[in-house]
């Protein structure tokens, strides 16, 4: 029975998720605040994170940030807000998934299901990572480290992510799509725009400083890895 943990300080949606899960056949866990909610992800150990973007004592945001220093539990965020950017603070402080309030239960139960189900997956290829490289890049899974002839890059955890994706897909042309259903963890039906974020960043920490060429754009498709 796989355990979820729901940070939210919003009492009904809180019940109301906890009393779904359950139905689910889920073991739950509940906090209304930051601080409880991290006490309990680290003490309580739970398969999975619901985590509210905005709580007293520490924010969401703080939370994530905190939490990936000991954990790579899966988090899926819950924000009653719609904007791009919170989307990207939050995946890059190590979130998984985001939903924006208010959503469908079906759908948040259908990305706790992949969330659950990649994780374990994770955790299986783990005992025997491949380094990948191309050129003078190599990408260390198991050290989650990148570096350039042996310059360390520091990547956030959805950057290296991606990377590792495209990586793992050299010479490959693959959609935003695509990017969003495997890196982020769940299909995607709006803006792809924060994809595009987070390849400026890749390109910023790899190309421009090393004067290479390593994502390309494939127009109307979507970015291709390739370097020798």
């Amino acid at each position: 029975m796989s355990r979820i943990l729901i940070v939210e300080d919003e009492r009904k949606i809180a019940r109301f998720l906890e009393l779904e899960l359950l139905h689910e056949g889920y073991e739950v866990e509940t906090a209304g605040d930051g601080r409880t909610g991290l006490e309990k992800a680290l003490s309580w150990a739970p398969d999975l994170m619901i985590l509210d973007l905005m709580l007293p004592e520490l924010s969401g945001i703080e939370v994530c940030r905190r939490l990936r220093h000991e954990s790579d539990l899966p988090i899926i965020m819950l924000t009653a807000k719609d904007d791009v950017s919170d989307k990207v603070m939050g995946l890059d402080m190590g979130a998984d998934d985001y939903m924006t309030k208010p959503f469908a239960i079906e759908e948040l139960l259908a990305r706790i299901r992949v969330g659950l189900k990649k994780h374990r997956a994770s955790a299986s290829a783990a005992a025997a990572p491949s380094v990948l490289s191309a050129g003078k890049l190599v990408l260390d899974p198991a050290r989650y480290a990148v570096s350039w002839d042996g310059t360390p890059i520091a990547l956030t955890k959805k950057e290296f992510d991606l990377l590792k994706y495209l990586m793992e897909h050299k010479g490959q042309a693959v959609t935003r799509d695509a990017l969003l259903s495997d890196v982020w963890g769940y299909d995607y039906a709006g803006d792809t725009n924060v994809v595009d974020v987070y390849i400026r960043y890749l390109r910023h920490k790899i190309d421009e400083p090393f004067g290479v060429k390593t994502i390309h754009t494939i127009r109307a498709v979507g970015y291709m890895f390739s370097y020798e």
